[in-house]
């Protein structure tokens, strides 16, 4: 399942994956989304694409605005 709003992706992180969306968690997945040679980011674009990249971004930016 590939989340399509805010709150799909936010229960996937916290509850399926049962990761805390914590503030160091948060910058380091905005700092990674936001740079193109990161492995994990290269990998996420070939799979979900770059839509869906820039929607997690925005996810992860909201989520920090919430802290």
């Amino acid at each position: 399942m590939i989340p399509q709003t805010y709150e799909e992706w936010r229960h996937c992180i916290t509850v399926i994956c049962n990761q805390p969306l914590t503030r160091g968690y948060i910058e380091q997945r905005i700092k990674a989304l936001n740079t193109p040679s990161d492995h994990m980011t290269a990998k996420f674009v070939q799979l979900y694409g770059e839509e869906q990249r820039a929607r997690t971004l925005e996810w992860f930016e909201r989520a920090r605005s919430e802290l």
